[in-house]
């Protein structure tokens, strides 16, 4: 994945020089953002509107402390924002590479590893860093989703090749959380880029800024417990970036794949066994499962290393097949079960304690 090429006198000064940059550059220390023990961050899904989040919370009699917003790249995060601080709620971002109304691919991870999609990346630490909001960013989640645009295999088991390979995918989530981190000079910052063997900032918007403020953001990698398809090439620890560039490690668990195996064995992995731990996407599908919340809420409370749950809600009205008065059964289990005071209803920051958004300036 090298990019560039040079003689091999001037490649070995290139590559001292780049070391000695490196081991003085300060990088933004890693942030957890966990809740006090044994306090489990209880959250939802974010549908757009702030009267969807309210229906949920009424619904169940319980505040979500958390709003996962799911956004394209290069999306704004003005509106959201705004649903952020109405509700109260930190946020967790998360990033996608596909066009939310088509699903067309808007880049591809080898593009991302390169700097294609550095504004977008300037912009994120921006926000974050300038409105001192505390957030969970979560990167091209489930990448071992065959469905997934930025996943490196495809639904017959085949590999996609290209810019779609896992090695590509880690590089493109390392190069996220190092811009969006922020924390140090633009030297450093490429300094660290550098490290990796990958090109440093680029901004087709003017000049990359000479310094990256520091972000109070914390970092999800969330894979699927097993895979989908379950093949060579397209387990979870085929994704891992490595924990240098991960603060959380989490996971999506659905009812109708409850396979119970596969996520006490990803929950045990070797490489992130010490991060805490999120399920961060959990839901009913298709027919009414209470015994299903009991189970996961049971598995959720035996693991103290679990400080993240987050229910998913789906999008939009009618056929939404996630939508909970579809199971009135499952709804009033949950009901119950959210009264559990290690469940969380509001982080001690959040949103709600920011100001709102200067007004635009007319055109």
């Amino acid at each position: 994945m090298s990019w560039q090429r040079t003689s091999g006198g001037s490649a070995a000064a290139i590559i001292l020089a780049l070391a000695l940059i490196a081991a003085c550059a300060s990088p933004a220390a890693a942030r957890t953002l966990v809740p006090p023990k044994p306090g489990v961050f209880f959250g939802v899904s974010d549908q757009g509107t702030t009267a969807d989040y309210e229906e949920f919370s009424g619904l169940l009699n319980k505040h979500p402390a958390l709003l996962e917003t799911f956004h394209p790249w290069g999306n704004s995060l003005n509106n959201a924002f705004e649903r952020w601080r109405e509700t109260e709620t930190r946020p967790i971002l998360h990033i996608s590479s596909a066009d939310d109304q088509t699903l067309a691919e808007l880049i591809t991870p080898e593009q991302i590893a390169l700097g294609g999609g550095d504004n977008y990346l300037l912009q994120l630490n921006n926000f974050f860093s300038t409105h001192g909001l505390l957030a969970y960013i979560r990167p091209l989640g489930e990448p071992n989703r065959c469905l997934n645009v930025w996943s490196a295999v495809n639904c017959d088991g085949s590999q996609k090749g290209g810019g779609h390979t896992t090695g590509w995918y880690k590089q493109a989530f390392r190069r996220i959380v190092t811009i969006v981190r922020g924390g140090g000079s633009l030297e450093e910052v490429n300094a660290t880029l550098a490290s990796i063997n990958l090109p440093p900032v680029q901004r087709t918007k003017g000049p990359p800024p000479n310094e990256l403020p520091e972000a109070p953001v914390s970092i999800i990698w969330s894979p699927l417990p097993g895979g989908a398809p379950r093949v060579k090439g397209n387990f979870p620890g085929n994704y891992w970036p490595g924990a240098r560039w991960v603060d959380w490690v989490g996971t999506d668990f659905y009812s109708q794949f409850p396979v119970w195996k596969d996520l006490n064995h990803f929950f045990h992995g070797r490489f992130w066994r010490r991060k805490p731990f999120a399920i961060a996407e959990w839901g009913v599908y298709g027919k009414d499962e209470p015994r299903f919340v009991k189970q996961l809420v049971a598995w959720t409370a035996k693991r103290t290393r679990v400080r993240m749950f987050v229910y998913y809600i789906g999008f939009g009205p009618g056929q939404n097949p996630y939508d909970l008065r579809l199971y009135p059964r499952t709804t009033n289990t949950l009901r119950l079960k959210a009264r559990r005071p290690s469940f969380l209803q509001y982080t001690e920051y959040n949103a709600g304690t920011l100001p709102p958004l200067p007004p635009k300036p007319p055109p």
